[in-house]
């Protein structure tokens, strides 16, 4: 029987739970933990951070933003990735070096092994779900999508995005899609500022839903964007019945839905940090993230405490993973892993030589901040 899970995801300081995140862990509604950049050291130190979690509460679910590319919480000691852009160049390139007569089709094999890869090196440190795959169309030079997305056009993210999430789930991890309806329409920064597309619906659902629609049945978990859609709903999408309403009527999704990080400047806007989870869940979100800001998440959840069987579900309970884990050592030992492993450190090494190698100030932000140093805001300061 499933074990309903509380409706706030939040975060812990460092690479050790401290005594007072032992308390919030325990917390009726916490019903999850995401890991950022400063949690993560090793592998080894990762996993041993999961099982301290889940001596607190062995239902919560971990998480994590491992998606590649300038996106990826643990660096060493784990397959580096490349750009998802990047990938979907390799898959979807006809003559593609070393993919045979066929390269599309091989090159989608090479996605979904992607898939695969992260899903068992993620499961071996003790995370049940990565926020992963962007389904976002880059469209507009976005500075937080950009090299993220899989391509610039509806068919191309669909067609590697959806062999990804099949490698996903074979690893036995449910993907979690980002961010709907469509964040890579516009160039401003969530994280930074309130942000409106000013598209038309009928635009958007020619466009960029395509993804979400055609892969819906497939997600375990979607997180909507904190953008403001105004020919819909003059709420952002992540505080919109609307939308949300949209994605499970329309699109058919039964999965869990994801607030994006409650402290990113566009959803400030909506009110204080408890109002802001309680729109959010009564609009149709499963669970609400509350990142960087411990007294926040202790506000919300003095709200929420009280209320507690309203607030829990089943839906995130799910996405739990339920397999026996793999071992990164017993990775190592399968031919997949090797093959899969190798093809993505060398495109991953190729693309930041590339970059590395192009003239001061000609990349866009995006690009820029791929660099394994760079600590921008989509790599770890929020969930996004």
């Amino acid at each position: 029987m499933t074990q309903p899970l509380g409706s706030v995801m939040v975060d812990v300081a460092g690479l050790t739970l401290a005594r007072d995140e032992r308390e919030l862990l325990a917390r009726p509604a916490v019903g999850g933990v995401i890991l950022f950049a400063r949690n993560c050291a090793s592998p080894e130190q990762v996993l041993e951070l999961s099982r301290e979690i889940r001596s607190v509460n062995p239902h919560l679910l971990i998480a994590i933003d491992q998606e590649g590319g300038r996106v990826q919480r643990l660096r060493e000691g784990v397959t580096r990735l490349p750009s998802m852009r990047s990938l979907a160049q390799c898959c979807l390139r006809r003559d593609c070096e070393g993919c045979g007569e066929d390269a599309q089709a091989a090159g989608l094999g090479l996605a979904r092994d992607a898939g695969w890869l992260l899903g068992m090196e993620m499961a071996a440190i003790g995370c049940d779900i990565t926020f992963a795959p962007v389904l976002d169309i880059d469209v507009a030079g976005s500075t937080i999508i950009g090299d993220r997305s899989f391509g610039a056009t509806p068919e191309d993210v669909i067609a590697v995005g959806g062999a990804f999430i099949d490698g996903l789930q074979e690893a036995g991890m449910s993907a979690v899609g980002k961010h709907y309806p469509g964040h890579g329409g516009i160039s401003a920064d969530t994280h930074l500022e309130r942000v409106v597309d000013p598209r038309s619906f009928r635009e958007l659902r020619e466009h960029d839903l395509k993804p979400f629609a055609a892969l819906a049945e497939r997600l375990g978990g979607v997180m909507p964007a904190h953008v403001i859609y105004p020919d819909f709903d003059a709420r952002p999408a992540g505080f919109s019945p609307s939308w949300l309403g949209l994605l499970r009527e329309e699109f058919g999704f039964k999965g869990a839905i994801f607030s994006d990080d409650l402290g990113m400047a566009a959803a400030v806007a909506e009110g204080g940090p408890a109002e802001r989870a309680r729109l959010a869940l009564d609009a149709g979100c499963d669970m609400a993230l509350v990142c960087n800001d411990p007294a926040a998440a202790r506000e919300v959840l003095d709200s929420l405490d009280d209320d507690e069987q309203r607030h829990r579900g089943k839906r995130q309970a799910r996405l739990r993973y339920a397999r026996a884990r793999p071992t990164l050592d017993g990775l190592v030992g399968l031919a997949r892993w090797r093959r899969t492993h190798a093809r993505l450190e060398s495109m991953a090494a190729s693309q930041a030589s590339q970059q590395a190698a192009m003239p001061s100030g000609t990349l866009g932000a995006a690009e820029a901040s791929w660099a394994p140093d760079a600590r921008s805001a989509s790599e770890s300061g929020s969930a996004q």
